[in-house]
């Protein structure tokens, strides 16, 4: 055992200064997050979900890095990625959809100009909303119409709407009356 850590200090003491970079990043970024989730007003579970979505390509990108430290060589490591995504690309063809509202959701989390409680009005030629938004979550927002009516709306449509804002925090008005 002891010849082990001999012969390979030098792959362990990377990979444990990897590590410490790495939780040293996902936190800077975590806080980050959150910070910018409260500045914007969205609600702790978005900021914690966009958190998730960031760690997860964090330990993909601490992998790659790892492999590279134990001496795996490029040729073999783009054998494997490629293999693994082509059989992830052609999986997710078919939930496109989903992934799109998703990173749409991401999108939205740090550019969409209308927070919960503004009421808003959505241009659709086929169905068009004028509502309160009560929730937006990773893949549809929430809607409250005002017969009390919940509609759910995807967030990939949103971003490819026209929206007007008609009022600024309705529901604090709602409340006040």
């Amino acid at each position: 055992m002891t010849q082990f850590f001999n012969n390979n200090l030098e792959q362990i003491i990377s990979s444990v200064i990897l590590l410490i970079i790495f939780i040293i990043i996902r936190t800077i970024i975590v806080i980050t997050v959150k910070n910018i989730g409260k500045k914007s007003g969205t609600t702790e579970a978005r900021a914690g979900l966009i958190g998730r979505y960031i760690t997860v390509i964090l330990v993909l990108i601490a992998i790659l890095i790892e492999m590279f430290i134990l001496g795996v060589e490029p040729e073999e490591v783009s054998l494997v990625f490629s293999s693994v995504f082509a059989v992830i690309g052609v999986g997710l063809f078919a939930v496109w959809s989903i992934l799109s509202n998703v990173t749409s959701g991401v999108i939205m989390f740090f550019s969409f100009p209308y927070r919960v409680g503004d009421k808003i009005r959505i241009h659709d030629k086929d169905y068009p909303v004028e509502a309160i938004i009560e929730d937006i979550r990773a893949f549809q927002i929430h809607l409250r119409e005002d017969n009390g009516d919940l509609v759910t709306y995807p967030n990939n449509l949103l971003l490819q709407k026209a929206v007007t804002l008609l009022q600024k925090d309705a529901l604090d008005d709602a409340s006040i009356l």
